[in-house]
């Protein structure tokens, strides 16, 4: 069987050692420095074949497109299968490490460190994936690439840059690596991150009525906003929308009467949900505090990624579950994850365009200290990731 025939060309060990050096590159964001991994994985690609191609999107900071050359002519109507992850992870975080950050420690059946989870083995095994179907000599009937990003964590930028210079353009079905311990996801919430800073007059703090006081202007807004109900109908894989309020910053000292305050809402919304709407609503709800209390405000928009969706009848996803029954487990769930990825930028340009997440994570632990993957569940998706490209593209 030709996709057994691929697996033979998996070495164990040496896939654990390849992730290994991947978690120790740091690339947290900010500042990123992803060019080092970029570079990392050119170098062990080099002599395989594949066409690799780096672009520049910041100083230090590179995607990576790995394209699989097949012999097949491509044609317009040739299906193009991309393999999506990002190399930055987050900060390590104030509470401290058990385990080294950086070093990749396989501790039983586990490697540390943080990106292990999120998300260097999904790029690992993506990665590796391609390799190994490069390696069997498989002729695919379509195009397979894998596409590396900058800056997931904070703004996207590289998914930007992807977009911008049409290099997913020809995209017919994407899948995405972050963790999802290997399930099969079909649909995240969106994220909409609003900054609201209110301004009123400064006085001395004896004299509280010569001010005009911010922090008790944004009380009101508060107020106002825990009575507004976001509209939105339950959707059946993600549930509700939620709003967060994760921040809030104001005055400077006991005795001053703060004339400036702001806070950070954090909105993740369903398929069916407007941001712009979102955001007018809440100017609404400004301008009334506004009015009312004699305060100016201004709104920031921190991050502003729309939710994705891809209906579990899409025959893509028909074709993953098949591959993830029998690669991964018995019987996959199928659902949904409350983060955002990638997608939500391509999703913008690629509106019928089946998008998958499915990768080794372990999402409970993505972000956290002592962060780790299963190597089980990494090798494993090593595996789904050749099956899937196989009979997608045969």
């Amino acid at each position: 069987m030709e996709i057994e025939n691929v697996f033979k060309h998996i070495d164990d060990d040496n896939a654990i050692l390849f992730l290994q050096s991947l978690i120790q590159v740091n690339t947290i964001n900010p500042p990123g420095m992803e060019k080092a991994l970029a570079d990392l994985i050119s170098l062990r690609l080099r002599e395989s074949g594949l066409l690799i191609h780096s672009d520049v999107v910041e100083e230090n900071r590179e995607n990576l497109i790995v394209s699989y050359s097949s012999e097949e002519p491509l044609t317009k109507n040739s299906k193009t299968l991309v393999y999506s992850g990002h190399f930055d992870t987050v900060p390590v975080g104030n509470v401290e490490w058990i385990l080294p950050v950086f070093e990749g420690k396989q501790v039983g059946n586990r490697i540390y460190g943080r990106g292990s989870s999120d998300m260097k083995s999904g790029v690992a095994a993506m990665v590796l994936a391609i390799e190994c179907i490069q390696k069997a000599g498989v002729k695919l009937n379509g195009n397979l690439q894998f596409i590396g990003t900058v800056g997931e964590e904070v703004n996207c930028i590289g998914a930007k840059e992807v977009l911008k210079k049409g290099q997913i353009d020809r995209a017919t079905a994407i899948v995405i690596s972050e963790p999802t311990s290997n399930q099969v996801v079909v649909a995240h919430k969106g994220a909409l991150w609003l900054e609201i800073s209110m301004y009123g007059k400064t006085a001395h703090g004896s004299m509280p009525s010569h001010g005009i006081n911010a922090i008790l202007a944004i009380n009101q807004f508060i107020n106002e906003l825990n009575n507004y109900n976001i509209r939105y109908e339950r959707h059946d894989i993600l549930g509700d929308s939620t709003l967060n309020i994760g921040m809030i910053k104001g005055g400077v000292g006991p005795n001053i009467v703060p004339d400036q305050c702001k806070i950070t809402i954090d909105i993740r919304t369903v398929p069916g949900q407007n941001h712009q709407e979102i955001i007018e609503k809440i100017n609404e709800l400004l301008q009334k505090v506004s009015e009312e209390m004699n305060v100016s405000y201004k709104i920031d928009v921190i991050n502003n990624l729309g939710s994705v969706y891809t209906s579990p009848d899409q025959p893509f996803i028909q074709t993953a579950l098949d591959n993830a029954q029998a690669y991964l487990q018995k019987d996959p769930y199928l659902g949904g994850v409350n983060y955002y990825t990638d997608g939500s930028i391509y999703r913008n340009h690629l509106q019928n365009v089946p998008i998958l997440i499915c990768g080794p994570g372990e999402p409970t632990v993505a972000h956290q200290p002592d962060e780790w993957v299963d190597i089980q569940k990494y090798l494993d998706s090593i595996r789904f990731y050749i099956s899937l490209a196989i009979n997608y593209l045969k």
